[in-house]
């Protein structure tokens, strides 16, 4: 999609479809009053009707207006004017696009009044459009042999009114929405796939097609011998059941002087998980494929580097493997000896993210970071205490954690900061190993972050729980594309 700004003329510009707001009642928004006096008052009669009473989330297509250079103008609605927000922008932008994505419509011209500009600037505004927009016309990759609908026609949007001061803004905002939106799709693709086509092995397949697409990028993927050589035994004791080979990715991302201090983000990559030994219970488990999501966002986030070529250095580590209960699996109270040199009690092999990260987290010294972040499909429990709305953000530096949380308001992809005191990692204690990889249900996703806390002293470190956030399940089941947004505006911040 090519992406532009219109500043004024709304009635003339030459689009398929222009798109304005209208409040609940039938009121019309600014722009939605400069169309009704170009068409002598067609859009309040038609309201007058009752026909379109301007609520959250609903459109109405009205083709022909009178006046109007557009062949069609839809209406979308806007909610209570007295709680309109930012949120409920973006709900009507997104029931719009969506909309149109379901007709012919080529071009569009955006034109629904904006909240104040404090709440949605003109880059934010650029960028939610962008954003929003690549949503909406994603498609699922699936696998069937139907044949495919045809792709949605639209391919150029105008966002405005922007003032002309604001317009290097506001296209910043369009690159870089689109950016966001393209990375999106590459973590959505990937954990979208059923976990015998998305292997370790085509994790690092994928890692090397998205190097091969950007000269700033280089890859070096680790086999299971160079993985042994690294002495990660808790990754390889995570993979040890399956027939399918663990793979270790590292993804380097130049943008920035070499001598500059890297960020460092840490992927999640187990591609299915049974559980292991600590068998999961069967319904859901399909959903297990979605357990690489981390892995995905992050490759992701370094595609997206190298698109808007980020002054940055950034390193992305996937540590990718597949849990199953063969007879070789690792079981309840197996002790692993990781690659920093300490002991591992494995009570619970369903929990095993924690594990593969602890390698990966370690791994991540020999670069002098600037900062770590981790992203995790990691505990339940995460999804138990923040639902599917917020991911759950902590860490070991109050700075690097605000600004995760700053960057998800701004990127509105949120996350919530929860404790991670030296009380959680008492419920670690092991007779027989330095630690234990649980510490009971109390505090189930905390505990997890305290124990990658065992792997990360002395360096400044954050650890995002996406749990509840990668994916939906149920009629809606797929991946999100989150937390891609946070880690994308998290960086441009990082490189001003």
């Amino acid at each position: 999609m090519h992406f532009e700004v219109w500043t004024k003329g709304l009635a003339t510009l030459a689009v398929d479809c222009i798109v304005v707001g209208i409040f609940e009642e039938g009121e019309l928004s600014g722009e939605a009053q400069s169309i009704d006096s170009a068409s002598s008052g067609r859009l309040k009669k038609l309201l007058s009707r009752g026909d379109f009473p301007g609520r959250a989330g609903e459109t109405l297509l009205l083709p022909d207006l009178p006046g109007i250079q557009a062949s069609r103008v839809l209406l979308t609605g806007l909610g209570s004017k007295k709680n309109f927000a930012r949120k409920s922008w973006r709900k009507a932008w997104s029931a719009a696009i969506t909309a149109i994505g379901r007709t012919r419509i080529a071009s569009v011209a955006v034109a629904i009044d904006r909240p104040d500009s404090k709440e949605l600037d003109d880059y934010y505004f650029g960028r939610a459009i962008a954003e929003i927009a690549g949503t909406a016309m994603y498609r699922v990759n699936d696998l069937k042999t139907a044949k495919k609908p045809k792709a949605p026609a639209v391919q150029r949007i105008l966002a405005g009114p922007v003032r002309k001061g604001g317009i290097e803004d506001a296209e910043r905002g369009l690159e870089h929405g689109a950016a966001v939106a393209a990375a999106q799709k590459v973590q959505r693709d990937l954990a979208n796939l059923p976990g015998n086509v998305c292997t370790p092995t085509y994790l690092a397949d994928q890692a090397k097609a998205i190097a091969k697409r950007h000269t700033s990028l280089k890859v070096t993927v680790l086999d299971e011998p160079a993985i042994r050589r690294e002495k990660m035994g808790c990754l390889l004791a995570v993979s040890q059941g399956s027939a399918e080979p663990p793979r270790f990715i590292v993804l380097e991302y130049r943008g920035g002087k070499a001598e500059t201090p890297p960020v460092v983000l840490v992927g999640k990559g187990v591609t299915f998980d049974t559980g292991g030994i600590s068998l999961k219970d069967p319904p859901t488990m399909d959903e297990m494929k979605f357990d690489m999501s981390g892995a995905a966002a992050v490759l992701a986030t370094l595609n997206l580097a190298a698109e808007l070529k980020l002054p940055l250095r950034v390193i992305g580590l996937v540590a990718a493997v597949e849990n199953m209960p063969d007879g070789k699996a690792v079981k309840p109270g197996d002790i692993a000896t990781s690659a920093s040199g300490q002991t591992v009690e494995i009570l619970n092999t369903d929990a095993e993210g924690r594990l593969i990260l602890a390698d990966a987290l370690h791994y991540a010294r020999r670069f002098n970071p600037a900062a770590v972040v981790d992203i995790a499909t990691l505990t339940g429990a995460c999804v138990i205490a923040l639902g599917h709305h917020h991911s759950g953000v902590m860490g070991n530096d109050d700075g690097l954690v605000r600004e995760l949380v700053d960057a998800g308001v701004r990127a509105d992809d949120r996350t919530w900061q929860l404790p991670v005191t030296e009380e959680y990692a008492e419920q670690l204690k092991s007779n027989f190993a330095d630690f234990a990889n649980v510490g009971g249900r109390e505090g189930g996703a905390i505990t997890a972050a305290a124990f990658l806390g065992k792997f990360t002293q002395g360096l400044k470190w954050a650890h995002l729980d996406v749990a509840g956030i990668a994916y939906q399940g149920g009629a809606q089941k797929g991946s999100t594309g989150r937390p891609t947004p946070l880690l994308a505006d998290f960086l441009i911040q990082r490189a001003g």
